[in-house]
């Protein structure tokens, strides 16, 4: 065929080897089969989000309800002295008026071009949306006004905190990976096994593994390295592959990919961390199906200040949360914290803690984009842990869930 088409026959094979080796790593970085603390299958799981669950989740997140996310990204590093300025120039941000924050592509610290108008024309991927038009600006305050407390299960400081702002989600996120902060949470936060070693690739700050800890400190494990998991696959997904001044482009990025998946390139760890993912997602699908009764109930709205609207989303949010329901294989969560009452409360109250301060430490990542949804899907973990562990003897009224909490549980869901 080369001889034929005129072709380097030389040039042919190089280009049959990279489409095999580009088949191999598909095969090499899939997983399948059961998980492990569950009767799950990889494979029922991907196809019930792939007919049932993934369609009407995009559908759901493309409206106004769920697109905006009152979020504070000025709030300090509460546990290192940190500038606030990444230093790359796709996540340096520098604020262009009161009401908007975007990114300067052609500086790599604080020193900002000063031009207002040269700012909002940035559109790079670290910028954070907060231009939001007078009518849009409006009607969130008409938002807040209808949103009453509820019973939370971790701080959400960001809804009235100075400096909050609504963003637009509508956008993606691209920077470094923040060796410090991974290091801190799976360190320090984790209850990671002590003989675990730190591996020298920094794109994982620890490695998966059980060591006789008790099922709920593993699962917590789990659903936070599912969470490492999702972040790097993103980053993978949308990749910056030319970052010449004159052409940037953006796609899959394989070999990153394969640096963190990959079974050999990764020790056998790489699938342990998809694996994680699954998990994760099998969590957020188990709240998602217990938060049925929350919002089937009559007076709760989707509130937008468009009737019609409302009670579309609604109509589409139930038509999801039934579909949750419908899984066959859903986690137990009644499997966690049992037996002695006084030691499963010490264990919830450890992992609540643990879990509170990985929120803090998401104030700590530089780059903005990153920090905006490093917060939401931390608050919708949150959220979905509430959700599952929250004992009705220990609330004073139902169990509800604010906007913020709705909107983090389903973005959340999306990215994973």
């Amino acid at each position: 065929k080369a001889r034929v088409s005129g072709m380097n026959p030389t040039v042919l094979f190089a280009l049959l080897l990279l489409q095999v080796g580009s088949a191999c790593a598909r095969c090499f970085c899939q997983v399948s089969g059961e998980l492990d603390d569950c009767t799950c299958d990889v494979e029922t799981i991907d196809h019930f989000n792939n007919k049932l669950i993934f369609p009407k989740l995009q559908t759901l997140l493309q409206k106004d309800y769920f697109r905006f996310y009152k979020v504070n990204l000025n709030k300090p590093c509460p546990f290192w002295t940190s500038s606030s300025h990444c230093g790359l120039r796709d996540c340096a941000v520098k604020p262009c008026s009161p009401v908007s924050i975007c990114l300067n592509p052609s500086l790599y610290s604080a020193e900002a071009n000063s031009d207002p108008e040269e700012c909002e024309r940035s559109e790079e991927l670290g910028a954070v949306d907060v231009s939001l038009s007078d009518e849009t600006r409006e009607a969130l305050k008409n938002w807040t006004k209808h949103d009453d407390e509820a019973q939370r299960f971790c701080v959400l400081d960001d809804e009235g905190a100075p400096g909050s702002a609504f963003v637009d989600l509508f956008t993606g996120y691209k920077g470094p990976e923040a060796w410090r902060i991974w290091t801190s949470i799976y360190e320090e936060n984790c209850f990671k096994p002590y003989s675990v070693k730190r591996p020298l690739n920094p794109a994982y700050s620890s490695r998966s593994g059980s060591d006789g800890q008790c099922v709920e400190k593993r699962a917590f494990y789990r659903l936070i390295s599912g969470l490492h998991a999702s972040i790097n696959i993103h980053l993978s997904a949308r990749y910056l592959l030319n970052d010449a001044w004159f052409e940037k482009k953006w796609g899959p990025n394989v070999t990153e990919f394969q640096s963190r998946f990959d079974s050999e390139l990764t020790e056998g760890e790489g699938p342990k961390r998809l694996r994680n993912l699954y998990f994760l997602f099998l969590i957020e699908l188990r709240a998602l199906a217990k938060a049925l009764p929350i919002i089937k109930v009559g007076s709760f709205r989707l509130y937008t200040g468009q009737p019609q609207q409302d009670q579309n989303n609604k109509e589409l949010l139930l038509d999801l949360l039934n579909t949750a329901r419908s899984f066959p294989l859903h986690f137990n969560e009644t499997l966690l914290f049992a037996g002695d009452e006084r030691e499963a409360a010490k264990l919830k109250e450890d992992v609540r803690l643990a879990f509170l301060n990985i929120s803090h430490i998401m104030d700590c990542v530089e780059c903005f984009k990153c920090r905006l949804w490093g917060k939401l899907q931390t608050q919708g973990l949150g959220t979905a842990l509430k959700i599952l562990f929250s004992s009705p003897s220990s609330l004073s009224s139902p169990l509800t869930l604010n906007r913020q909490e709705l909107v983090a549980l389903i973005n959340a869901f999306g990215r994973y």
